[in-house]
């Protein structure tokens, strides 16, 4: 059976400031890299056989933190890139409710956001399943841990386990620094087997 670790990046000072991140490339605070070096630590028991990262410097930062220990190289993607924001890059969620509130509201509730520039959610689910897939395919029967972000992870997942949109709304974001714990085998599929472990 193959093991896929979907593992959020550690904190930034715009995750500390409640700012949209999107594609933005900000770096891993103090607290962030703390995070990383804590996690990779647990995650190296497991046994690691490939890394993969988003090609943002707080998702390869990161996953360095695990290469490290485990001396396997960091390949990156920029599918696993979080979904890109448009102009809410950098603004506050209370920013947001100012200057965009009936597309922020729409936002909370999980609906589609016109304008803004804001990446479509289908298509950041199925550019990021696309991503996990490729990776699992790295090691056959082995385990790979992405390092990528919150939403990708989130909606990444739902894709390859076959989850409808409307179950967004029930699944928690990861943490920073935690990680979803996915299984495949040849009869069932993919199957979820742990969320925001740490």
């Amino acid at each position: 059976m193959t093991r896929l670790v979907l593992w959020r990046h550690g904190q930034t000072m715009w995750n500390h400031d409640g700012r949209f991140q999107g594609q933005e490339d900000v770096d891993l605070n103090e607290t962030g890299r703390a995070q990383a070096a804590a996690a990779a630590g647990r995650l190296a028991t497991l046994g690691v056989d490939a890394i993969v990262a988003s090609d943002l410097r707080r998702a390869v930062d990161t996953a360095d933190e695990l290469a490290r220990l485990t001396a396997l190289p960091v390949r990156t993607d920029a599918r696993l890139r979080e979904r890109y924001y448009g102009q809410w890059q950098g603004l506050t969620h209370q920013e947001l409710a100012v200057r965009y509130p009936e597309e922020y509201a729409r936002w909370r509730r999980f609906e589609p956001v016109d304008g803004c520039d804001i990446e479509d959610l289908d298509d950041l689910a199925k550019r990021v399943a696309a991503a996990l897939q490729d990776a699992a395919d790295l090691a056959p029967g082995g385990t790979v841990v992405v390092a990528t972000h919150g939403g990708a992870a989130k909606y990444g997942m739902m894709t390859l386990l076959g989850w409808p949109r409307p179950v967004a709304a029930t699944i928690a974001v990861l943490e920073n620094c935690h990680w979803s714990l996915l299984r495949h085998d040849r009869v069932r599929g993919w199957q979820l087997r742990g969320h925001n472990l740490s």
